[in-house]
């Protein structure tokens, strides 16, 4: 593991039961760097993240944080390592009976044990870090999906995280919103300094966003690229260069 390797997936083969859904996965991410994760549907990106978060335990390999592997870690180490990252879902996941404010503030009292008013305040620091101020007592159902992403980030920056994971953060969105999506992460990286993975298959923020990137192929269970994204463009693999030239080859 090179010295400025922050996360490294090693030899990661992941599945569910007997379902092998890609195996051999090894890959680092340098410090503040934006990792983006690609492939066609269904190849198992998604999966991976919840590998690298913690959220489904891997058949074989493992995910090291510094040198630490997570999955050798017992239960304690492991909770102690998900605080040093946040996590976007796809769809936001915002509780639907908190207004904004509660929502961001939820971690703050549960796992940093700030009492409410404190994280109230940090809660609306956060908020309007994301371009949200004046929007703290509204509700999910109150506000634009654009928004409610935003709210999301929020929420994922709360605890201050080394790290922060996106699973598909431009879902659902119109184009220009995906760009001030892509150019809110991007001054996220610039003022907090934060190392970023990126699941998505949006060609605009792949290329925007990614310093590297890796493909996943689902017919080949295995990764069949990492590199830059201008790099891939030309790679030997021809599914690689169709999926980032939409198949214009």
């Amino acid at each position: 593991m090179s010295e400025s390797a922050q996360i490294e997936v090693r030899d990661l083969t992941m599945g569910y039961g007997e379902l092998v859904v890609q195996e051999g996965i090894r890959f680092t991410v340098s410090r503040g760097e934006v990792f983006v994760i690609m492939g066609d549907s269904g190849c198992g990106k998604s999966t991976l993240m919840r590998h690298m978060v913690g959220l489904h335990s891997p058949m074989a390999g493992d995910v090291y944080y510094d040198g630490e592997g997570y999955w050798e870690a017992d239960e304690e180490r492991r909770e102690a390592l998900k605080r040093r990252f946040g996590v976007l879902y796809q769809y936001a996941a915002l509780f639907s009976s908190m207004t904004l404010e509660e929502n961001v503030s939820l971690p703050l009292v549960e796992h940093a044990g700030l009492a409410a008013a404190a994280a109230r305040e940090v809660a609306r620091l956060k908020l309007a870090l994301v371009g949200l101020a004046g929007f703290e007592q509204h509700y999910p159902s109150e506000i634009s999906g654009g928004m409610k992403k935003r709210a999301g980030l929020a929420r994922a920056m709360a605890l201050d995280p080394e790290i922060l994971y996106f699973d598909e953060p431009s879902a659902g969105l119109d184009p220009l919103t995906s760009r001030r999506l892509d150019d809110l992460v991007l001054e996220v990286r610039a003022s907090l300094g934060t190392t970023i993975v990126l699941v998505t298959h949006e060609l605009p923020s792949i290329f925007e966003l990614g310093d590297h990137a890796v493909f996943l192929d689902a017919e080949k269970k295995t990764m069949t690229a990492l590199g830059t994204p201008d790099e891939l463009k030309e790679s030997p693999d021809p599914k690689v260069r169709a999926f980032l030239s939409r198949g214009r080859l």
